[in-house]
């Protein structure tokens, strides 16, 4: 008989934070998408996915708070972000050539890293890159470490 040393357990904030970032980006993309005013989103997503079951997939709760924040902070400072996300891509690249998801992780982490001087820039770094992993590969993974650690170095 073997033993295992069990993986050490998230607070269950910081799932419910890591919930909140993951929708906050899902909400954002259907945003653009969509047009989808910003009240009618958020109410979407209160009533209807966070901490939903979804084809027999159970979700975990998001910290609510934190999920708007993220939300209405972007869509109120999108210009602002937008800049300085563009700032930081190498030349020859603009935001609106990237994958639209791929805008929308960058945005949120952005956002984060600008407004919520109460968390930490690796935390934020590492949650954002956690949420590109659920929709791309490393690669793209590695890209959104890049560009966020760069906005992370100017705002803080």
């Amino acid at each position: 008989m073997t033993s295992r040393t069990p993986a050490p357990k998230m607070p269950a904030r910081g799932i419910a934070r890591s919930a909140a970032r993951l929708a906050a980006v899902q909400a954002l993309y259907q945003q653009q998408m969509e047009g989808t005013p910003e009240a009618q989103l958020l109410d979407e997503f209160h009533r209807h996915r966070l901490g939903a079951e979804i084809e027999d997939v159970q979700f975990a709760d998001a910290d609510r708070v934190h999920f708007d924040d993220v939300v209405k902070g972007v869509l109120a400072r999108i210009e602002e972000i937008d800049a300085l996300l563009s700032e930081r891509l190498a030349d020859g690249w603009r935001l609106d050539r990237l994958d639209k998801t791929m805008v929308q992780v960058l945005r949120a982490g952005a956002y984060e890293l600008l407004a919520r001087a109460d968390v930490a820039t690796a935390t934020i770094i590492t949650e954002y890159v956690d949420v590109a992993h659920a929709f791309f590969e490393e690669r793209e993974a590695k890209f959104v470490n890049g560009v966020l650690d760069a906005v992370g170095k100017g705002v803080r």
